[in-house]
């Protein structure tokens, strides 16, 4: 058992910046580097890919890192985890397999945890009388089942243990929570019980810490003008112990700033009870930590305690819900906010007239530059000299939403002064991808990891 284990994130959701990963690797120590690419409007886009190619449906940015970075991966032994996978963890295989023979690294070996989709057992799924109820409304899924495009569990950090304990250099997930791709190593590493909740606690805490990217060292923080170098944040490190204490921290040299506030700020942070953090590993108590400052960029948590895990998984199913447009127009001059509001008007009355009536719940009008972002909030203390009016529509009926798009440009010469900044083209109609979130019993679902090596 190792004393202690260095596992940092490099991206903490897909279109984060593409040189972090090579930075972590090459500034400083590193054990593990995960990579997280998932979300939930995440999935919605790759299952837009997949339907137009069965090949894709994963994190393209990924390859393009490996492609640069995996020989040197291979050479300081640091062991790579993501769920850049997907939707389609198989053929991101497959083009990590690619990668390895054409830079010449022999004997890769690679672990896929696959059973996290289950589309196509949900009929079966349904006719056991798993419900699928909607986790807001209630409703069951069985209403919506022929518009339904993915749905996906996610697993635990067990499977991403079980990878590395067969020996994969790099572990690729499709839906696995985010917190898995730090705890996986620690239970390899540490050999922790998979009913020591104290231990899994401290390790879901870790990777909460971390998984967000640059949020824990000074992005996206209150104090911000505080954070120096921000051009050259350093991205999270968590020094893991065995007893379930780590510190978080970054590569020296590296800009950003690791503080107690910056690790309290993330911890709260897409957080519902602190008390009962739900994981399918471990449900995590975040109110029983202590968070202590350790050094310069260094902040010790410890105390973590956890309880037995919950019997389900967390189901992330996607369906088609219609058609949407959006648009915008920059107004400038005076009374730009009335003008604003004035486009918005003729829009709806012109879509009326031609015969697009369009329900108030199906509308978007946003006044950029007048308080848009906190409505009712942050209201603008004073006249702006220009605003982004922001509009769009939805409908089942895609030719309704072709018509709103034609009604922007005409504003230029046909509505009140000062109307520019109409680039794009006409809004154009796009599927919408709606979240259905839902509760499956484990048994229901059949995890399982494939760890191969790559013989070049």
């Amino acid at each position: 058992m190792r004393e202690k284990v260095l596992i940092g994130n490099g991206q903490g959701f897909w279109g984060d910046s593409p040189d972090t990963p090579w930075e972590m690797i090459t500034r400083g120590e590193l054990d593990y580097l995960t990579l997280d690419y998932l979300a939930e409007v995440t999935m919605s886009i790759m299952m837009r890919q997949k339907l137009r190619d069965p090949e894709r449906g994963y994190a393209t940015d990924f390859l393009t890192f490996l492609e640069r970075a995996l020989p040197i991966l291979m050479a300081r032994g640091v062991r790579l985890v993501t769920n850049a996978g997907g939707l389609n963890p198989a053929a991101c295989r497959r083009r990590i397999g690619e990668i390895a023979e054409r830079v010449g690294v022999f004997g890769l070996k690679v672990g896929v945890i696959e059973g996290d989709d289950i589309l196509s057992r949900l009929p079966g799924i349904m006719e056991a009388g798993h419900r699928l109820e909607h986790m807001d409304t209630g409703e069951p899924l069985s209403e919506l089942r022929p518009k339904v495009l993915s749905a996906n569990a996610y697993l635990g950090a067990n499977y991403v243990a079980d990878a590395l304990d067969e020996g994969a250099h790099i572990v690729i997930a499709g839906r696995i929570t985010d917190t898995a791709l730090t705890l996986g190593p620690l239970l390899h590493e540490f050999g922790w019980e998979r009913d020591d909740w104290d231990r899994l606690a401290a390790g879901i805490i870790a990777g909460h810490i971390i998984e967000c990217g640059a949020q824990s060292t000074g992005g996206n923080f209150t104090r911000w003008w505080e954070v120096p170098n921000l051009w050259d944040i350093g991205y999270p490190i968590v020094e893991c112990y065995p007893d379930g204490r780590f510190i978080v921290t970054k590569h020296p040299g590296t800009g950003g700033l690791v503080t107690v506030d910056t690790v309290r700020e993330q911890l709260v942070y897409e957080m519902g009870r602190p008390d009962e953090y739900i994981t399918p590993d471990v449900v995590a108590d975040f109110t029983s930590i202590t968070v202590t400052g350790d050094g310069p960029d260094r902040v010790l948590v410890e105390g973590a305690r956890g309880r037995e895990r919950t019997p389900f998984y967390k189901i992330s199913a996607t369906y088609h819900d219609g058609y949407k447009g959006v648009g915008h127009l920059t107004i400038s001059g005076p009374r730009a906010v009335d003008k604003a509001r004035l486009c918005a008007e003729i829009v709806w009355r012109r879509l009326a007239r031609a015969g697009v009536s369009v329900p108030r719940e199906d509308r978007l009008v946003e006044i950029v530059g007048a308080g848009a972002c906190l409505p009712g909030i942050m209201e603008s203390p004073c006249e702006p000299p220009e605003v982004v009016l922001r509009m769009g529509m939805r409908s089942r009926d895609r030719r309704k939403v072709a018509r709103f798009g034609m009604e922007l440009a005409p504003l230029i010469t046909s509505g009140p002064p000062g109307i520019t900044g109409f680039a794009g083209g006409r809004p154009k109609p796009q599927e919408i991808v709606a979240y259905w979130p839902a509760l499956l019993d484990k048994r229901a679902v059949d995890p399982h990891v494939r760890v191969s090596v790559e013989e070049v």
